[in-house]
């Protein structure tokens, strides 16, 4: 248990921290046991200690911690009622996660079928690659402006639900832009590259590939609702915006490079910037430069203003790049089953939704701007009135752990107001005492094997870092996400093959 004197116990599932000199408190979605072990708390308390900026109290899910060069804590969800906060989010706009229902079964699809498979998708699906799935200029600014129609057009992609069932139809902008107003937020560098670079699962962190087999049903009302059943193969993919979303959120916020070709890229591309709203974008990099120069507030812009506007069209532009790119893996998975199986696997999109997103809401009554780092949108049935099946069940909410360890599909619920309908994205790292930690890739993979777990690429030297052992307890966090009514658990899955860098 941590001892925190600035902790107040509020149930057995929900903690409140405040100190003297935050202007707002955060609670955290959490059991004592899960609470986090490192500078989450300095950072939240620095954050909450903005005056006049933050709407009623932060938020913090039992993934929250503490990454390096970052303001606020990841697995948070911050609300302003007047400004767009680019600090408080990671550095990715709309990496996020989606999850494809298949025909594929247990029944109908022998281990050896999947180990033939998943050889073929390493290279079909690469993690670290410069060159992915090619297409056109004019492609990549459509995918910016319009969503990911204009992806869905050029490669003929056949997956069902592909726009209905993305968060905002896949496009963040709401409406389709004009070419102008994306070279008006991206440098043309970014765009140019972005040519290249769809199609990438990526080597961050633990973006994913894995296929899952249902293996429980928890209620069987919404599985039905959802085609979901017992023994049926799903894929669920988490991955980012890629490059051009990392280097245009790098151009418009105050953060420091990571790596000397990100700061090398962010140069160029400033260098390139032809944008026509030249004020605009000179007085917001006024404004981060003060930031990255001693100003340890949090960088605002006016949420309504011309600041704002323009960093939100930047964000909605790169948003729109990173679903398109888990639709262009989508397409590139089901033309490879196709190839290796000889069968149409009937690709279907449950849901496809962001994990970093700033999206105005209403809340308590207010229009505000809330901030996700990390955390999912879990709305309830009222709020998915638009949906033809979600205004029935809720949101959907994809919860995995580790890559050797259960994964949840869940909903949102109405009675989850405190938290802005916010679920975790996963249960964080922390320590699971159920699970036989690893050293080394030769254990890792031996773990693998005795789960039945085969494991592909990880030719990454720290793939071990997404061992199970070094994951919170994914019971634990499904029971305070029940308890605290974040969400209704509907289906419970296991992963069978998973592809990592």
């Amino acid at each position: 248990m941590i001892e925190n004197p600035n902790i107040i116990q509020k149930s057995a599932h929900l903690q409140e921290f405040k100190t003297e000199k935050m202007q707002v408190p955060a609670l955290f979605f959490m059991s004592r046991d899960l609470l986090p072990r490192d500078d989450s708390y300095d950072k939240l308390e620095d954050v909450g200690s903005n005056k006049e900026t933050l709407f009623r109290s932060l938020i913090a899910m039992p993934d929250v911690c503490s990454k390096p060069g970052r303001k606020n804590a990841s697995g948070t969800t911050i609300v302003s009622e007047n400004f767009i906060l680019p600090q408080v989010n990671d550095s990715d706009p709309n990496c996020g996660m989606r999850l494809v229902k298949t025909d594929l079964t247990e029944e109908n699809t022998t281990s050896e079928d999947i180990d033939k498979l998943f050889k073929e998708l390493v290279n079909v699906v690469p993690t670290k690659r410069f060159v992915g799935t090619k297409v056109p200029f004019g492609v990549v600014i459509d995918i910016c402006r319009k969503g990911t129609s204009a992806v869905i057009e050029h490669l003929g992609i056949k997956t069902k639900n592909e726009i209905e069932n993305t968060q905002g139809n896949g496009n963040f902008f709401g409406k389709e832009m004009a070419r102008q107003d994306i070279f008006d937020v991206i440098p043309k560098l970014y765009l140019f590259f972005a040519k290249f670079r769809l199609g990438i699962l990526g080597a961050a962190g633990n973006h994913f590939l894995d296929l899952m087999k249902v293996e429980d049903i928890i209620d069987p009302e919404i599985a039905r609702k959802f085609g979901i059943k017992k023994g049926q193969y799903l894929f669920m993919i988490h991955t980012g915006s890629g490059i051009l979303g990392q280097y245009t959120m790098y151009t418009h916020t105050a953060k420091k490079k990571e790596h000397l070709s990100q700061a090398l890229m962010v140069y160029l591309g400033k260098l390139t910037f032809m944008t026509k709203k030249r004020n605009i974008y000179n007085k917001m990099q006024k404004m981060i430069k003060k930031h990255m120069s001693g100003d340890k507030s949090l960088l605002k812009y006016i949420a309504r203003g011309a600041d704002g506007e323009l960093y939100m069209n930047a964000r909605a532009a790169a948003s729109n790049f990173g679903t398109a790119n888990r639709a262009v893996i989508t397409h590139n998975i089901s033309e490879t089953i196709k190839k290796v199986l000889g069968k149409d696997p009937e690709m279907d999109l449950l849901y496809d939704m962001p994990h970093i997103s700033i999206t105005e809401e209403e809340h308590f009554g207010k229009n505000v701007f809330v901030h996700r780092s990390n955390t999912s949108r879990a709305y309830g049935p009222s709020k998915m009135q638009n949906h033809p099946v979600y205004r029935d069940t809720g949101e959907p909410v994809f919860i995995p752990s580790s890559m050797a360890t259960d994964a949840y599909i869940c909903v949102g619920t109405d009675e989850n107001q405190e938290s802005f309908y916010s679920a975790p994205h996963g249960t964080g790292k922390g320590v699971n005492e159920n699970e036989k930690d690893v050293a080394s890739k030769e254990e890792l993979f031996e773990k693998m094997k005795e789960k039945n777990i085969k494991l592909y690429n990880a030719r990454s030297s720290i793939v071990i870092k997404q061992d199970s052992a070094r994951y919170k307890n994914i019971d634990k966090v499904i029971e305070g996400i029940e308890a605290n009514k974040i969400a209704h658990v509907v289906a419970r899955m296991r992963p069978v093959s998973v592809i990592m860098y």
